[in-house]
């Protein structure tokens, strides 16, 4: 009689825990990130009342018989199932698709989320909603602060190479001419626009004029007198390069003038098939350039874009991953602290073994607001008849009262 009374508490109080929870889960519906939890419940030590005896010859066994003494919590789990991700089209809202945790830094101490509304301070430093550093890998692969200055400029580059591709067609007739321009930065930084023309001079050799003076009268037709500085380049019968000659140059404005020297010139790409003309020389250096905007790719690349059309990885933002993510051990605050249970995180890029990003979303509340009414509808009706179990009890014990009068 008084072991069902106190079963009945114990049943109160563990669906008092699984209400508790469930309100929780329902508060956070719209909480981005939020993982929901869950409670289970076991039975708690039984009274054995006759143990169980095994059969003889001239008899069966017997089971044993045992009394209940009511439940406990057994376990309260974070579920980290994916949830849907919703489209925001803010460039600093980052979602996962897959397995992984953003990792975010309040000085030494690491935290994790999947939450991924972040902000920029004051400093350009990648933060979340409480000022927490986003961690990101550098350049070198060193873990640290990701720091986006949108004040930054890009110092102008010399050109130093060029490097040629692409097909001179072999159907070209002799001394006929393909041309192309390509700008080239002189040490000051300044752009220059130079012409580079190719001279057919037999089957399979070719003289490249790149900048200086044009080897061309006004009227198309080629100089008797060709200006110097011509580099010659030989084919080989299947097409491929057999020499070219010299390896760099020094490049000259129409009128002489120096623009840039010690140019390594590069020419290995370059092949002479039936194909059409399509040989090109694509220079280094850049011209100054100030940070125009910037962008996070699925592997979560930084890549910051300049006035002067380069583009330079800022950072990869970083991407946790654990051996029991229902181990992590919740924080407040959208984040997630690793514990013994867990595992130690695991940190590297996405795509690599983890999820990939998605810019422009933020992954929403993995709670299901019809399961967990459901779920509250089962623990009000179990948490009343449990209610019944107490004052059942009390009642048969105001009787045994009543039996003296």
């Amino acid at each position: 009689m008084l072991r069902s009374m106190y079963s009945g508490i114990s049943g109160l109080k563990n669906f008092q825990t699984k209400l508790d929870v469930i309100g929780n889960n329902i508060a956070n519906v719209n909480t981005y990130g939020f993982k929901k939890s869950r409670v289970t419940f076991a039975d708690t030590m039984n009274q054995t009342i006759s143990g169980a005896s095994a059969s003889t010859a001239n008899r069966g066994g017997k089971n044993s018989m045992q009394v209940g003494l009511g439940s406990a919590v057994s376990t309260i789990d974070t579920i980290h199932t994916q949830s849907s991700l919703q489209n925001t089209g803010r460039s600093l809202d980052l979602g996962i698709s897959g397995d992984g945790y953003f990792v975010v830094a309040n000085g030494n101490a690491l935290s994790y989320t999947r939450a991924g509304n972040f902000y920029l301070d004051n400093n350009g430093t990648l933060v979340n909603g409480d000022g927490y550093k986003v961690q990101a890998f550098d350049n070198n692969g060193v873990l640290g602060d990701v720091m986006v200055n949108v004040n930054a400029v890009m110092p102008a580059t010399k050109t130093d190479k060029v490097e040629f591709s692409g097909n001179l067609s072999s159907d070209t007739i002799n001394n006929k001419s393909f041309s192309q321009q390509m700008k080239v930065i002189d040490a000051f930084g300044e752009s220059h626009t130079i012409d580079v023309h190719y001279i057919k001079t037999a089957a399979n050799s070719w003289n490249v004029y790149i900048g200086g003076q044009s080897p061309f009268n006004p009227d198309g037709s080629l100089k008797s007198s060709l200006p110097s500085g011509a580099i010659s380049l030989t084919f080989n019968p299947n097409g491929t390069l057999n020499n070219a000659t010299p390896g760099s140059t020094t490049i000259k404005d129409k009128d002489g003038t120096d623009i840039v020297s010690g140019i390594s010139l590069d020419f290995s790409k370059l092949t002479q098939t039936a194909e059409a003309n399509t040989a090109q020389g694509i220079p280094n250096g850049s011209t100054e350039g100030s940070l125009e905007s910037f962008t996070i790719g699925q592997t979560g690349e930084i890549s910051g874009v300049y006035s002067n059309g380069q583009v330079t990885t800022l950072g990869t933002v970083a991407i946790a991953k654990f051996s029991n993510t229902s181990g992590l051990t919740k924080t407040g605050g959208n984040l997630f602290q690793e514990s013994i249970s867990s595992g130690t995180a695991n940190i590297g890029v996405a795509g690599d073994g983890r999820g990939t990003l998605a810019a422009g979303s933020l992954e929403m509340s993995n709670v299901d607001l019809s399961e967990e009414f459901t779920d509250m509808i089962v623990a009000q009706r179990g948490l009343q008849a449990n209610t019944r179990i107490i004052t059942t009890s009390d009642e048969i014990l105001q009787e045994l009262v009543n039996l003296k009068r």
